[in-house]
Order: structure tokens, then C-alpha cells, then sequence
């Protein structure tokens, strides 16, 4: 197993920061405070737009230099005309919007290529919770009581997988991770966190 550096406290985001080209025109849905956005702006001289739904989020983005406005990911799309941008980027929010599939492929509508990370809910630690629990899984990955859980949808790396032969995307890269480790072995079964970089 390699390591993998982190960005930010995020091995998805040196993943990501590594996939991104120089000079690209990227869009950010769930930048948050822009952090990655703004290590691309710095580092990869990208032209940068970011969305988010927290307004306080968005003021932090903005005054870190970024474009970013604030705005629900799934109504945001809709906005941009085909091919806008180069990279659309989703990490860590495909599970927490109501629409995944329409998310998915109105990011590969704007965008020429996507980048999408999500928590693989397939990971052994998450099996076993939920098998001797008999409750919603709970790990350090997952926190959160299932009331209080951002979650709606609990996709694994297999999931995925499936979608992208379905709608016939093409993967280019695919990086699983365990905490700060890449991982190659069952994907499924050893990923916390799965990276795609796609497009149609």
C-alpha cells in the first residue's frame, strides 16, 4: 500500500489536487470554504467557480479570493451551458444530494471531465457495525446517528461501478483509499474513500 499525501487534512484532496491539469476551467459543487479550490487556484493557475449552500461557507470562499456563490448543487447545474468547463469536481457530497443521478450526468453535461470522491459505504468496518450492532452503522467514517446523518444515499465502490458500465462513462482514474494508504486489493471491501475521475 502506498500513502498518500493529504491536502488540508484530506487524502481526497491531494488525490484530487493531482488530477486537476494546470490551467483548467473547473467548477467546485460543495466547495465549502474553497480550500481545494483555492490550492488550485495557487498551484494549478485554474479558473475556479465554486458552489455552496452554506452562506457563511461561501463569505469564508470569496474572501479567500475564490468565485464562489451560494446555491443548492442540483438546481446550480442547470444554469451552465453544455461543456462549460473543463473539470466539474464533487468530493464527498454525491451521498448527501437528493438526485445523485441527475447530479452525475449534468456534471458531465458542464463539464468535459468530473472528478467525484464519496465515502464507500461498503468498507469492511461499516459491514461489521451494522452486522453486530443490528443499527445504522456508526464508525470514525461515519459519526453520525441516523437521524442526524447528511447521508441520504449509501453507495459503495462496486455501486459506482455498475453506474458507469450502465451509462457507459469512461474511467480514466480510479484511487481507493484507507485513511492516509492507496489501496488496490478489494476495492469494496478496503476502501474508505473511493476517487473517480470520469467522463461520457
Amino acid at each position: 500500500m502506498a500513502f498518500v499525501h493529504s491536502l488540508f487534512g484530506r487524502s481526497d484532496y491531494a488525490i484530487i489536487g493531482e488530477l486537476v491539469e494546470p490551467g483548467l476551467k473547473v467548477l467546485d459543487l460543495g466547495c465549502g470554504e474553497a480550500e481545494l479550490l483555492g490550492w488550485l487556484v495557487e498551484n494549478k493557475n485554474v479558473q475556479a467557480r465554486g458552489v455552496e449552500l452554506s452562506a457563511s461557507k461561501v463569505q469564508k470562499a470569496i474572501a479567500r479570493g475564490v468565485s464562489a456563490y451560494q446555491g443548492d448543487i442540483e438546481e446550480a447545474l442547470s444554469d451552465y451551458p453544455d461543456g462549460a468547463f473543463d473539470m466539474v469536481i464533487l468530493s464527498q457530497t454525491l451521498q448527501e444530494t437528493r438526485r445523485p443521478m441527475h447530479v452525475l450526468n449534468d456534471m458531465l453535461r458542464v463539464g468535459k471531465r468530473a472528478i467525484v470522491a464519496f465515502p464507500n459505504f461498503g468498507h469492511w468496518r461499516v459491514r461489521v457495525s451494522h452486522l453486530f450492532s443490528g443499527r445504522a452503522p456508526k464508525t470514525d467514517l461515519f459519526p453520525y446517528d441516523w437521524y442526524d446523518s447528511p447521508n441520504l444515499h449509501y453507495l459503495t465502490v462496486d455501486d459506482f461501478e455498475e453506474t458507469a458500465k450502465k451509462e457507459g462513462w469512461i474511467i480514466e482514474r480510479r484511487i481507493f483509499l484507507a485513511g492516509a494508504k492507496e489501496v488496490t486489493a478489494f476495492p469494496n471491501l478496503t476502501a474508505e474513500v473511493a476517487v473517480y475521475l470520469f467522463r461520457k
